[in-house]
């Protein structure tokens, strides 16, 4: 009998030790969905998750339904044909592209390829909640930057720096406030970054920005070998279910992230889905068209019912109801949800006065829109 099998005899017959995760696992509150279902059950506008508004692109779902033919052969572990497609689209290189089960995941392997315990991150006080939570699953802790106006202030992010800090993410545009910053404002903080802290730019709604402002991070990555863009299929291009995002790097960045990443961690559905979502980029028109004017729509008419809202770069809308009207955002999240519209709450985010509401298809908006407006009524 070994030693092990001894002390586990012994422990077994005497007081046993229980069975622990690691120390800070425990401490991590799991992330919670967008709700999709009414009081009871009932179906519901879910107008909480901000996903497309117009669902998948055809060419996808086409896509993902000749994959079922080939369910019984592992995927390409390099996922080779996502990659080149998004290349294309995006004329980058292909062999700096890194896929996952969507950005999240990617977020999640970053942290882990460059963070430990003591290590710190920096993020933005009303952030993205996974960076925080990818974070504290290496043992790292968070340093939350004051925002100005809901928007990210870099210089309040280069004063949050510590010399303990090995990423900074931000989001741009950043969810829940869909605000952003311009090109300039990113390349000033990456200039003001020590060379060893990896700058993380979250791209997730930058299909839906028209700002001549902004400029997606790409040619920093580029130029710099400490910044990283992550991208996704779950919001315009309607991939949500399938869980599919990427990520641009430079090219140690790159290997590091592809070492420590499973070798079939992207499904062949989603890899054929995605590659003809991307080569759609009419189907993405339409979508960014839609968005853009019913988002216009919505801030108008909530600026009528004198709902306070913050002017939106992406397919939600954060708001509150209007402060003459002595409701509390939870009152109108639980009032919705009985008129079957499903919007989320954002106090994790520290907003507990604040809740969001998708861009979602014309009916959908109207049904929030008119039950909104019932709260509202004296």
């Amino acid at each position: 009998m070994t030693q092990a099998v001894k002390d586990a005899s012994s422990e077994a017959s005497g007081e046993a030790r229980a069975l622990s995760p690691r120390p800070g696992v425990l401490d991590i509150e799991p992330y919670v969905p967008g709700a999709d279902k009414g009081p009871g059950g009932a179906p519901a506008f879910k107008l909480s998750a901000n996903e497309s508004a117009l669902g998948a692109s055809p060419a996808a779902m086409d896509a993902f339904r000749a994959a079922g033919d080939r369910l019984h052969l592992y995927p390409d572990g390099s996922a080779r044909e996502l990659r080149a497609a998004i290349g294309e689209a995006h004329a980058l290189d292909p062999d700096r592209i890194v896929c996952g089960a969507g950005s999240d995941e990617l977020l999640q392997l970053l942290a882990r390829a460059y963070l430990g315990p003591d290590d710190t991150i920096v993020q933005t006080r009303h952030g993205f909640l996974v960076y925080s939570l990818a974070a504290m699953a290496c043992g790292a802790k968070t340093l939350m930057a004051p925002e100005r106006s809901l928007t990210t202030d870099v210089d309040a992010v280069l004063s949050t720096v510590a010399d303990t800090t090995r990423i900074v993410f931000l989001a741009n545009p950043n969810n829940p406030t869909g605000t952003y910053i311009p090109d300039t404002e990113i390349r000033r903080l990456r200039e003001a970054l020590p060379e060893n802290i990896l700058l993380v730019v979250d791209c997730a709604y930058a299909e839906y920005m028209d700002a001549d402002d902004y400029c997606d991070p790409a040619a920093l990555v580029e130029d710099f070998s400490n910044v990283v863009m992550t991208r996704t299929f779950s919001k315009i291009y309607g991939l949500g279910g399938l869980r599919l995002g990427w990520a641009y790097c430079p090219a140690p960045v790159a290997d590091a992230l592809n070492r420590i990443r499973g070798p079939f961690n992207v499904s062949a559905a989603a890899i054929a889905a995605g590659a003809a979502a991307v080569r759609d980029q009419d189907f993405v028109a339409r979508n960014r068209a839609h968005n853009a004017a019913e988002r216009a729509r919505l801030q108008q008419r909530l600026g009528g019912l004198g709902c306070e809202f913050v002017p939106s770069s992406a397919n939600f809308i954060l708001m509150r109801p209007a402060p003459e009207s002595g409701r509390a955002a939870s009152d109108a999240i639980a009032f919705l949800a009985e008129r079957g519209v499903i919007v989320r709450g954002v106090a994790a985010y520290g907003l507990p006065d604040w809740l969001r509401v998708s861009i979602g298809a014309v009916a959908a908006n109207d049904a929030f829109l008119d039950a909104l407006a019932e709260f509202l009524a004296p």
